[in-house]
């Protein structure tokens, strides 16, 4: 049974260009899964039956997995199953009449309008800061919070995507998905500001590759640099919640719902293909009714 395992994982590789994180997971959790029916009669794959998956799922949730980690070890033994059946392995797939297990959604952590703007005022002039990287870290901060997008779209953004006059900026998303998101005149202005004192210096000392936001060295910058720019920013701001890059993403469509837009702007805006996605945010906004409720109603 481990060589069709291995077989999997090869394909996986091979096929699917999979990443090296999910075939470590995934060979983690198929290798559990054989070891599970190896203390059972079971010898070939088409001896699996929906009673022997449906029975290690259960000893999972009996272990104590996390739901997140119950759904993983899922689509591992799903998409095992349909490949040995696809491969003429064996004819049965035991997982055809298994539910997906619910994950509960949890609700994104979200900034107000005042910590964003406290996080947002830290970035300033200092006299260690010969190179003004300040005012770099103030413009990622600012194109951050003024689009909702993804870090991986903010550093594959290019000075050419910029559309000051039309007010947009041109973003590549999940599988090179290319949006038209609007950007407003605060953080256009930051942007114009940090090319024409900053980034014009630091392009002369690497290769830029015409990437906006660049590091010390002239280079385009890196998902931890973005991290450590956040974290140091929200901890000067006194600020004491988990924020991450992805937290500006939450609280810029929150913020959006609040004031009244509409949904299916909002998923145009934040690129996803699923209006369920997007109808998280709702949930969000229903909590802060239901805290302005409780606030100021005399019977809240």
């Amino acid at each position: 049974m481990n060589r069709y395992c291995e077989d999997y994982l090869h394909f996986l590789e091979l096929e699917k260009n999979a990443a090296s994180n999910t075939i470590a997971s995934y060979r983690l959790e198929i290798t559990r899964y054989l070891r599970f029916l190896g203390h059972t009669d079971v010898t070939a794959p088409d001896e699996i039956t929906e009673l022997h998956a449906s029975k290690f799922l259960s000893s999972l949730r009996d272990a104590g997995l996390s739901p997140r980690s119950i759904t993983r070890a899922f689509s591992a033994i799903k998409g095992f199953h349909k490949f040995l059946v696809g491969d003429g392995v064996a004819e049965n797939n035991p997982m055809l009449t298994i539910d997906t297990p619910k994950l509960a959604r949890t609700l994104p952590d979200v900034l107000n309008q005042d910590e964003i703007e406290l996080i947002l005022n830290q970035p300033a002039p200092s006299a260690r800061d010969r190179r003004n990287l300040w005012l770099r870290d103030k413009t990622v901060l600012e194109v951050l919070y003024a689009t909702g997008i993804r870090v991986s779209e903010l550093l594959s953004l290019k000075q050419a995507d910029v559309l000051a006059d039309e007010e947009i900026i041109r973003v590549f998303g999940k599988g090179s998905k290319e949006r038209i998101v609007p950007i407003g005149k605060p953080a256009l202005q930051w942007i114009d500001r940090y090319k024409w004192e900053v980034r014009v210096l630091l392009q002369s000392r690497g290769r830029s590759q015409d990437a906006l936001f660049l590091n010390a060295r002239g280079t385009p910058m890196t998902r931890m640099a973005i991290w450590n720019i956040v974290k140091a920013y929200t901890r000067k701001a006194g600020i004491t919640k988990e924020v991450h890059p992805h937290t500006f993403r939450h609280s810029f469509a929150t913020h959006l719902l609040e004031g009244g837009a509409d949904l299916r702007a909002v998923q145009e805006m934040l690129g996803h293909s699923d209006i369920t996605t997007t109808q998280i945010y709702t949930h969000v906004d229903r909590e802060y009714l239901k805290e302005v409720h409780r606030t100021f109603h005399p019977r809240g």
